[in-house]
């Protein structure tokens, strides 16, 4: 059962009129970048809680959890209404496998995102661990519209630190944009459009991927990579691509 920390809201930042991001003033020990926690609030006498991926670092002051609102959702639309000062709970204890620590060694890590799957994949590009381990790290980010876009300013910060060993691909699949891709991550695979964007190979000989989003976007990128001889990553037999779904 799990342990809550009572915890104060510093920022509801509105991205759009269905994402937000929460900042949360809270203690935290023992996260490593890329895990998720569970957040929740007394409701009716019970708490009413769900898991979400945290976009800051272990160093970071403040915890930072990015979502969209479910009109029908018992939760988050009395998340989307919290304000400064609010309070909140955040479980004790954070979980989840998709870390560079699970990650096998490899050269290149793809990292591919469908909306606020971009949340763990922030706080790794964060980190120092991924630049240490990797040669090249690219970041594949497919949203329906540029104003669903988050993070902008934190990806091009990243850029400027890592500029030699960092490649962002924006997908925006409802818009047409100059630097953008168009097709879902999935057709971008099978017609090479990753690959020539990025100028690495996608294979299981140098590749690591990790998959965070919507069902629908890991079911048909699994299919794509298990083309390509590429298989899960399992602790017991170690694989080339890791996955974390978003509903």
């Amino acid at each position: 059962m799990a342990s809550w920390t009572k915890s104060k809201v510093i920022d509801n930042y509105r991205w759009t009129d269905e994402l937000t991001s929460l900042v949360i003033d809270t203690s935290l020990e023992g996260f490593e970048s890329g895990q998720f926690i569970r957040v929740g609030l007394h409701v009716d006498d019970t708490v009413l809680a769900r898991p979400y991926s945290l976009v800051n670092t272990p160093q970071d002051k403040h915890l930072e959890v990015y979502f969209n609102i479910v009109e029908e959702g018992p939760l988050s639309p009395l998340l989307f209404a919290l304000k400064t000062g609010d309070e909140i709970l955040v479980a004790d204890k954070p979980s989840g496998f998709l870390t560079i620590s699970e990650v096998p060694e490899s050269k290149h890590l793809w990292l591919m995102a469908t909306g606020t799957g971009i949340g763990p994949f922030l706080s790794i590009l964060k980190s120092e661990a991924v630049w240490q381990k990797f040669e090249q790290v690219i970041l594949v980010y497919s949203v329906r519209t540029q104003a669903e876009m988050a993070y902008r300013e934190m990806i091009e910060e990243i850029d400027i630190k890592h500029p030699d060993q960092f490649c962002f691909i924006p997908t925006i699949t409802r818009e047409n944009h100059q630097y953008s891709l168009r097709n879902r991550i999935p057709e971008s695979i099978k017609n090479g459009d990753l690959e020539t964007r990025a100028g690495v190979e996608l294979s299981g000989e140098n590749s690591h991927v990790m998959l965070c989003g919507s069902s629908d976007m890991i079911a048909d990128v699994r299919k794509e990579l298990e083309n390509r001889g590429m298989r899960k990553h399992l602790r017991r037999v170690p694989g080339h691509f890791t996955t974390e779904k978003y509903h």
